[in-house]
């Protein structure tokens, strides 16, 4: 009982200073991962072994992490290498990517062919915001679309934030159609032993008609306030070419192969019997050999997200490893009664809820193992890992703070002179994560 009461103390804790914002979540999730190792497991369980287990380290030294039927590896209680190591390998990647010109490239490319009104813009980058985070780090798409976003803005002396709102909503729905888009995706993916194509199959459809509901919402929003997508633009605007964003071309090319081997690697998986980690040490080996900057492209890969994740799965494996979170599996499923739909329901509304307010990440690290508890009492293990995929996914992107796209979004736009307040996001994207939410359980519902 004392090691339970520390363990969710050291969550709790964790959890508000997290939602206080004054320190860097990555410090903060570490801290509490430390905490979690020192007084839970070896000052009041005594246990070494329970140390060990929440370091997973033995799990990479086995066969079938590297290479397994189906190209799936199972789950561990503790740090999911599989997780860490494929998401650092699609960071590697996408910072060649972006150094290479890629994102400047095919932004203004499609700037350009749109002739740069506003209407058509917020709408066609809303587009090539979902496309490019279905296979992309949502937060690197964000980054690039939002500087982009504004630069246009002051040119054409409109309001960039509609365009960014709208981008920061389409990243977060593009992610959650596949397994490699969201890092809520990549953790239930990596952890319940999932293929790319089993997402494509399930979120991928939800999302496909959420997402034009989205657009449409996101037009009536804004129509006015852009216009009718009527804009006289400057010739120097329309004769700028877009080749000029590319600084080096062989860079460009070598760096969009890449990609898309990997992107064929991911499709076919299951199928090779190579495992997601096995993908992202080979993506980040063949980017390091092939750019001239190694160095340098490792100083700009997000460490702080890796470190935020890494202290997440130590902190919830206290949880899991004291007993709470089968006490939660326990508790939502008395609260279902034990009823498929019900639990649907229930868990939906239950993870988009938590989502929007302490992250869609731990989110979805802490339903992991409620999950499987879950199955382990009768319940659909692949139903209700769709109801915490669609939960943690959609319910994040309600507020500034529920995804880490948001939260890069909305500094991004304040750096470059456009502040984004909690009133202006949320009165655009509650209404339409509530709507995509509805939808999401209807389908799932009908589906399985």
């Amino acid at each position: 009982m004392l090691s339970q009461i520390l363990a969710l103390a050291i969550f709790v804790l964790m959890l508000v200073f997290i939602f206080w914002g004054k320190y860097p979540r990555h410090l903060v999730t570490l801290a509490a991962s430390g905490g979690m190792l020192v007084v839970v497991f070896l000052l009041s369980m005594g246990s070494p072994e329970a140390v060990w287990k929440a370091l997973s380290i033995d799990s990479m030294f086995h066969t079938q992490f590297w290479f397994a039927h189906g190209g799936v590896t199972e789950f561990n209680v503790g740090i999911n290498w599989s997780t860490i190591l494929f998401l650092l390998g699609m960071m590697v990647m996408v910072e060649e990517m972006s150094e290479a010109g890629f994102f400047d490239w095919i932004c203004l490319r499609l700037a350009k062919a749109l002739r740069f009104r506003p209407m058509p813009l917020m709408l066609s980058f809303m587009v090539l915001s979902a496309l490019l985070s279905m296979f992309v780090d949502s937060i690197t798409v964000i980054l690039f679309l939002v500087v982009a976003t504004v630069r246009l803005a002051h040119f054409l002396k409109f309001d960039p934030v509609p365009l960014i709102i709208g981008e920061i909503f389409a990243a977060n729905l593009g992610g959650a159609a596949t397994m490699s888009g969201d890092p809520p995706n990549i953790i239930l993916g990596t952890s319940l032993g999932l293929s790319f194509w089993d997402f494509i199959r399930n979120n991928g459809t939800i999302c496909f008609w959420g997402f034009l509901v989205v657009l449409l919402y996101f037009y009536f929003c804004f129509r006015k306030k852009l216009g009718d997508g009527i804009q006289t633009t400057s010739p120097e605007l329309l004769d700028l070419d877009p080749a000029d964003a590319i600084p080096n071309h062989n860079r460009f090319t070598v760096s969009v192969t890449i990609f898309l081997v990997v992107l064929f690697l991911i499709a076919t998986h299951t199928n090779t019997g190579l495992t997601m980690p096995t993908v992202g040490v080979l993506a980040i080996v063949v980017t390091l050999l092939t750019t001239k900057y190694p160095v340098s492209l490792l100083k700009r890969v997000d460490w702080e997200t890796i470190g935020f994740i890494v202290g997440l799965f130590v902190t919830v494996s206290g949880l899991e490893q004291t007993g709470i979170l089968d006490s939660l599996a326990q508790c939502l499923y008395d609260i279902s009664g034990g009823d498929p739909t019900v639990m649907v329901i229930v868990l939906i509304w239950f993870t988009a809820i938590a989502s929007a307010f302490i992250d869609n990440i731990p989110m979805a690290t802490i339903m992991v193992p409620v999950l499987l508890s879950l199955s382990s009492m009768g319940i659909d293990l692949h139903t209700v890992t769709w109801c915490v995929s669609k939960g943690t996914d959609i319910g994040g992107i309600a507020t500034p703070i529920g995804a880490s796209a948001n939260v890069a979004g909305v500094l991004a736009a304040g750096r470059e002179g456009h502040p984004i307040g909690w009133k202006r996001y949320c009165k655009y994207t509650v209404p339409a994560a509530l709507m995509v939410l509805i939808l999401s359980m209807v389908l799932i519902l009908t589906m399985h």
